[in-house]
Order: C-alpha cells, then sequence, then structure tokens
C-alpha cells in the first residue's frame, strides 16, 4: 500500500502526457497543412497582386495552351527519369507534406517508451524473451501499446531488423554498428531519389516556359502583318509562358523540394535515434541510459526534457 501514492502520481502523469501528446500531434497536422498552403498563397497573392497593383489585368496571365505545354513538357521530363517507385515515392512525399511528418515529438514519446519496455524485459529475462515480440510484432503485447511506433511497418522492420540478429547470436554487438550504417546509407540515397527528380523538373521549368514563349513568337510572326493589338496580345501570351515557368520552377516546385527534403532529414532522425538506442543497450548500457544517449542527439523541438523522459519511463514501467 505504501506505494499506491505513487503509483497513481505516475498513472496521473501518464494520463496528462497522453493528452498533451494527442493535442500537440493534432495542432501539428493542422499547422504542417496550413503552412504550406499559406505560403503557396502568399507567393501567388503577392505576384499577382503586384502585377495589379501595376495596372496588369491578372485574366491577361490566364493562356491554357501556355500551361498545357510548360505543365505537360515537365510532367512529360518527369517520367521520363524517374523509375515507377521514385514516382511512387515522390508522390507519397508530397501527400506526407501536406499532413506534416509523422516523426514528430509524439512520435519519439512512444518510441521511447516501447524501447524501455523491450529492453527491461530483455534485462529480467534474457534477449531470448524478446523472441515473440520480434518474430510477430503486430501482436506484441508491447507494441500494440504503441500505435505510432507499431503502425509504421518501416519502424517495425527496422527495430526488429537490429535486435534480431543479435539475439540469435548471428551478430556481435561490435558488429552492429556496420549493419546500421550501411541500412541507413540505403535508406538515405532512397529518400533522396524523389527529392532529385523534384529538384531537377523544377531546375527544367524555366527552359520549358522559354520553349512556350519561342511557340508564341512563332505564332507572333506569323501574324506579323495583322493589326497592333493582336500581335500584342499574340507577344504578350508568348513572354507568359517564360512567367510561368520561372513562377511554377521557384515558388512551387523548387520550395516542395527543399521541403521533401526536410521531411527526410526528420525520418532519417528518428531512425538514428533507434540506432542509438539499440547500440547503447547491446554495448551494456542500462536501458534508462541507452535512451537518454538518444534523447541528447535530438533537435531542441522533439528533445524532451529530462523531468519529461523520467516521466514516461516511469509510465512505462506501470
Amino acid at each position: 500500500m505504501e506505494f499506491a501514492p505513487a503509483a497513481s502520481r505516475y498513472l496521473l502523469e501518464d494520463t496528462q502526457l497522453a493528452v498533451r501528446s494527442n493535442c500537440v500531434q493534432r495542432r501539428s497536422k493542422r499547422a504542417g497543412f496550413m503552412v504550406v498552403i499559406i505560403g503557396f498563397i502568399i507567393v501567388t497573392a503577392c505576384v499577382l497582386g503586384g502585377f495589379a497593383i501595376s495596372g496588369g489585368q491578372v485574366g491577361a496571365l490566364i493562356h491554357p495552351a501556355e500551361i498545357l505545354t510548360i505543365g505537360g513538357a515537365s510532367l512529360g521530363a518527369l517520367v521520363v527519369m524517374s523509375p515507377v517507385k521514385v514516382m511512387k515515392d515522390l508522390m507519397k512525399g508530397i501527400l506526407q507534406s501536406l499532413k506534416g511528418t509523422p516523426f514528430n515529438k509524439a512520435a519519439y514519446e512512444e518510441l521511447f517508451k516501447a524501447m524501455y519496455e523491450l529492453f527491461r524485459l530483455a534485462r529480467r529475462s534474457g534477449f531470448l524473451s524478446l523472441e515473440p515480440h520480434l518474430s510477430n510484432p503486430h501482436d506484441s503485447a508491447i507494441f500494440q501499446k504503441y500505435p505510432k511506433v507499431a503502425g509504421n511497418h518501416h519502424v517495425m522492420e527496422f527495430i526488429c531488423g537490429l535486435l534480431t540478429p543479435i539475439m540469435d547470436g548471428s551478430v556481435s554487438p561490435q558488429k552492429l554498428p556496420e549493419l546500421i550504417d550501411a541500412e541507413l546509407k540505403a535508406m538515405e540515397i532512397e529518400h533522396h531519389a524523389p527529392i532529385g527528380v523534384l529538384s531537377k523538373t523544377a531546375d527544367a521549368l524555366p527552359g520549358f516556359g522559354i520553349v512556350a514563349a519561342v511557340l508564341g513568337i512563332v505564332i507572333t510572326m506569323g501574324a506579323i502583318d495583322g493589326p497592333v493589338e493582336e500581335i500584342g496580345h499574340k507577344v504578350g501570351a508568348a513572354l507568359v509562358g517564360t512567367f510561368l515557368g520561372i513562377l511554377l520552377s521557384y515558388g512551387l516546385f523548387g520550395p516542395m523540394a527543399t521541403k521533401l527534403e526536410f521531411m527526410g532529414e526528420a525520418e532519417m532522425a528518428y531512425f538514428k535515434a533507434i540506432a542509438a538506442i539499440v547500440t547503447g543497450f547491446v554495448n551494456d548500457m542500462p536501458p534508462k541510459v541507452a535512451i537518454d544517449l538518444a534523447r541528447r542527439g535530438l533537435s531542441s523541438e522533439m528533445r524532451p526534457t529530462q523531468e519529461e523522459l523520467e516521466v514516461l519511463l516511469k509510465s512505462a514501467e506501470t
């Protein structure tokens, strides 16, 4: 009975932390979506607003043929340069950029608690006691308590892929860093592929804008003996091609590529935290120390304080 007040306190703190984490996650998703949309609105509004203030007619910038030429050519170039998997990853990345990264502070908190429970079990009953959790993680009583970890199959494969060879003795703790480096390097290359093709498409857009402008000038030269107003309209339409190519490159595709790069870095940081925890534990660090090692390597935005970490780990013990 003398431990009941402490247990109740940690249970209350865990409940409060869970509620706060859920609220933070919902706000993070809304904020991530809104920031991207607001950024594009600012770009469009400032460009069109400046044009309108200077006396331009916004309708004069709307030319479906120019949009078809530039958009179709850039899409075709993207298809030519990209393997199917890279295009799929690019589409997934763009959609995820609107939602915000799933590797937020709440995801780190669940990761720390899940790894702490696993390693407490390993220290208490031996590494072989992890076999049911690693061989069938989706039915694991530990992982199922942490949906942000269990719901990401890449994370589950990474955790199980690191711990299984240690458990069965096929890899020594001294050789584990080599396996981790190889897997993280392959993961980083895979993440950079969609960013690379999107960046190349952004670089090509001004060129496609020039192509559309040249085609417009060719059309204009065919009507050179026409009325001045008609010639002016055709020249303006041709110049819109150059305008659209530059705007789409520096106002949409380029920023989106940078956004995907930041999201890739956030994901890599999460996997490096997992690697740090596992490496620390298999080298005889206590579970708390191994997790604290990973915590110290996080950015200030994601890193829980020492007090918050203590509450997290205590709640995992109850």
